[in-house]
């Protein structure tokens, strides 16, 4: 129950970070602030994707190349984004530093939420499939 707590308080504190972080951003045009939020947004999209291809495949659970392809870029891709976006900002080094790790907790928490959930739901069933795709009594 403590590590379900901390993962919701990681991925909450990291989300309202980033937004209030943005919302208080007075040097940050509003397409800027749009950026980053976009950016947040899909980075937890595509983390959450990437934690669920990786456990469906792990637990024998078909999950198409090219969704699995996609999740991957995509969670790459948001890494690129962001670090491209920070580079190239007009803001404080610490403010930079900010972004990122806001972002890195987010992503985080996400994860940890996912895999929560799923094992959460998994001890509920009265039967769960093991990796060899067999059901067994829990």
């Amino acid at each position: 129950m403590a590590f379900i707590a901390a993962s919701w308080v990681a991925v909450l504190a990291g989300i309202l970070g980033f937004i209030i972080g943005l919302w208080n951003a007075s040097t940050m045009q509003l397409n800027e602030k749009g950026y980053y939020f976009t950016i947040l947004m899909y980075g937890l999209f595509a983390a959450v994707s990437v934690q669920k291809c990786v456990r469906d495949r792990l637990e024998g659970v078909p999950v198409t190349d090219i969704y699995y392809g996609l999740a991957w870029v995509s969670m790459l891709l948001t890494i690129l984004l962001l670090t491209i976006g920070l580079w190239n900002a007009t803001l404080a080094p610490s403010e930079k530093g900010f972004y990122a790790f806001a972002f890195l907790l987010s992503v985080f928490g996400a994860i940890t939420v996912q895999k929560n959930t799923r094992d959460t739901q998994a001890a509920k069933s009265p039967t769960a499939t093991n990796r060899d795709g067999i059901n067994s009594e829990l």
